[in-house]
């Protein structure tokens, strides 16, 4: 018997077999088939025994190689659920957090179907977070300029500036505004107490 294979069937139409056989023969015949599936490697010269065990052995040979079979099958079915949920956690893991999108809808649906409130300030530390990843590729004035600008609002306002954009990618907007930032003076308006507030608010300053 296979390994891992704790049983075998034995079938319904088989029954004729075993009346025909007298009970004696019909007892020796289970032991026979219990060793055989037990890996014993039994043998008899009782013909009746030969001839009766023939079309049993073949019908358990057939259930062995089923079982075999479906053991593979499951195996290949389990590595290509197991590649597919790697995968889906690959890709997950390369997936940014768009802005606009979360800016969109304040109410945020989580995964038990209630809603939380996503407060500004919440927004302004996700906006900020979002920022500290390019503190190697640009200074800290002009990513506190750039924080200061597009995270403006009136008192009213639901949205900031930048969640009020069509759409907004932080990687080329820093770029544009490196280029640009002559055309910008938001730096006359914020005074050096404030600007290590919000420096120490957004993690750019260590």
């Amino acid at each position: 018997m296979a390994k891992d294979k704790k049983g075998f069937i034995l079938y319904a139409d088989q029954k004729e077999l075993f009346e025909q056989l007298p009970d004696d023969k019909a007892g020796q015949l289970i032991k026979f088939i219990m060793k055989y599936v037990n890996d014993e490697d039994p043998s008899t010269d009782d013909l009746i025994i030969n001839l009766a065990f023939t079309p049993i052995k073949q019908q358990l040979k057939r259930d062995l190689q089923k079982f075999e079979q479906t053991k593979v099958n499951r195996s290949i079915a389990g590595k290509a659920g197991a590649d597919k949920r790697w995968q889906n956690v690959a890709n997950d893991s390369k997936r940014i957090p768009t802005i606009a999108k979360i800016a969109d809808n304040v109410n945020v649906n989580v995964n038990v179907n209630d809603k939380v409130i996503v407060s500004i300030a919440e927004r302004k530390m996700n906006f900020a977070n979002q920022l500290a990843i390019y503190k190697k590729d640009y200074s800290k004035d002009i990513l506190n300029e750039f924080y200061l600008y597009w995270t403006e609002h009136g008192t009213n306002d639901k949205k900031m500036r930048f969640e009020k954009q069509t759409s907004f990618d932080v990687s080329r907007r820093l770029n544009n505004w490196l280029k640009n930032s002559a055309k910008f003076d938001t730096k006359e308006s914020v005074n050096d107490d404030y600007m290590n507030h919000v420096m120490k608010q957004i993690n750019l300053n260590k």
